[in-house]
């Protein structure tokens, strides 16, 4: 069997299950297979594929088609140019973070500044902010130690060092410190709408990453309640919302006394994130 071959089986296998990236994924899951890159694969389709190759293959296939996303496939996922190692305890970051995190950083170049990253998860927010504000440092925390256990990996694996440290703890029971710059990528979904997300969502990422309560309100709001003991006065508070929240959310963080500076919107148009001030 040849590169074309293997492709055109992957890609029907899973367009049947209703996979919608059926011919991206089954290039993805050989590229990684094949250990080449997508290009190099496509360019030469008439390649041989060895028997263990195929068989390796097709054991992913299978888990794809289960609707196992990609990035638990193969246990990372690129963000902000990187490669961070996700799982099942952490959320798989998305293209839409990356338009908050770029903001932040044209805000706070060449500045020195401390940063709380609330339910770091991966820690591909802090990690990729600190990347880029290499005079700043900061904390990321996250309830789940299993979550904390992979921060500290992605820590590693990007060359942080003593700048940023991990802590399994609750906002809740976070006290003393203060800072410039609060992130967090809550748990915003609607508790009744969970059973209506996608399989690829719904059976494999953390419930607790994404339940956000009654009108999907709860986390945010404590949230922000919280980042008024943390912050410094003018200190800012950036939050990923989801769609359809931000007037909402608006209203919650008008009444905690803190100024919307920017809204940013996704690939859809949609109000995804809100930059704000603590007033003095």
């Amino acid at each position: 069997m040849n590169t074309l071959e293997l492709l055109n089986f992957g890609s029907y296998k899973l367009r049947l299950k209703g996979v919608l990236s059926h011919q991206l994924d089954s290039e993805i899951i050989l590229s990684k297979v094949l250990k080449k890159s997508r290009e190099k694969i496509i360019t030469d389709l008439n390649r041989k594929i060895t028997s263990r190759e195929i068989i390796k293959f097709h054991k992913f296939i299978e888990r794809r088609l289960k609707k196992e996303p990609i990035a638990y496939l193969f246990g990372e996922k690129e963000f902000w140019s990187k490669n961070f190692v996700v799982n099942k305890d952490t959320l798989i970051p998305r293209p839409e973070t990356e338009l908050m995190i770029d903001k932040i950083i044209k805000i706070y170049q060449k500045k020195s500044i401390n940063i709380l990253d609330i339910g770091t998860g991966s820690g591909c927010i802090i990690i990729s902010l600190l990347s880029e504000l290499e005079n700043s440092s900061g904390i990321g925390i996250d309830i789940s130690n299993k979550a904390i256990l992979i921060a500290k990996k992605n820590k590693k694996k990007n060359n942080i060092g003593n700048r940023l440290k991990f802590l399994k703890k609750s906002f809740k029971n976070f006290y003393n410190c203060k800072f410039d710059l609060i992130v967090s990528n809550p748990p915003y979904v609607d508790k009744r709408l969970l059973n209506k997300l996608e399989d690829d969502v719904r059976k494999y990422e953390p419930i607790i990453a994404l339940d956000g309560g009654k009108d999907g309100l709860d986390v945010i709001q404590k949230v922000i309640y919280k980042a008024k003991d943390l912050l410094k006065i003018n200190g800012r508070l950036a939050l990923e919302i989801g769609n359809k929240q931000f007037r909402q959310v608006s209203r919650i963080l008008k009444r905690n006394n803190f100024k919307i500076e920017n809204s940013i919107k996704d690939f859809e148009e949609n109000i995804r994130c809100i930059i704000s001030n603590l007033k003095g």
